[in-house]
């Protein structure tokens, strides 16, 4: 048997069956949504869409500071100014760059929460998810509390492994230490 064969017939910890073949998540973000429309998501497409949310966040504060920086660039560039009035004791033309330059980084700031509209219907798995990291996390400390490296059902499996080796070093060094 091939390790492909076996992975599409192991058990998976994050579902409460085995993963068919028609689990295993598509490599389309397109298809994935039609696809999704239907059915409830399995668990390698929900970490699909949650990798590919967070991605278009980041995506969407370019255009959105751009827009921001030409909104800003607009309105200050056709106020008049007088260049012998300071504005709050800065040269006006000064004031207005960084007011410009403001107007961008508001747009930039604005720019994930935009994005984040393309992934408003896993929010129901992402409270699932965020349960079973917060029951499983041994030392929140330590660990990244909103878990943004878990892209996929292997590295949820590395994870879990990881924190059940370092809850073993907790538990045997305390008891080797009595």
């Amino acid at each position: 048997m091939t390790n492909n064969c076996r992975s599409k017939l192991r058990w998976s910890p994050l579902s409460s069956t085995a993963p068919s073949a028609e689990a295993q998540a598509p490599r389309e973000t397109g298809k994935l949504a039609r696809q999704a429309e239907g059915k409830a998501l399995t668990w390698p497409q929900y970490l699909l869409i949650r990798r590919n949310k967070r991605k278009w966040q980041n995506y969407a504060s370019i255009p959105s500071s751009i827009l921001g920086l030409a909104a800003g660039a607009l309105y200050f560039g056709s106020l008049d100014t007088d260049p012998m009035k300071p504005i709050m004791g800065i040269d006006p033309f000064m004031f207005y760059g960084i007011c410009t330059t403001a107007c961008m980084g508001a747009g930039y700031i604005v720019g994930p929460s935009l994005g984040g509209r393309f992934g408003e219907r896993i929010d129901a798995m992402d409270r699932q998810f965020y349960e079973r990291i917060s029951k499983n996390r041994v030392d929140v400390t330590l660990q990244s509390p909103t878990s943004e490296r878990i892209g996929s059902l292997h590295q949820y499996r590395q994870w879990l492994r990881d924190q059940n080796k370092y809850r073993r070093k907790v538990v045997f060094d305390e008891q080797g230490g009595r």
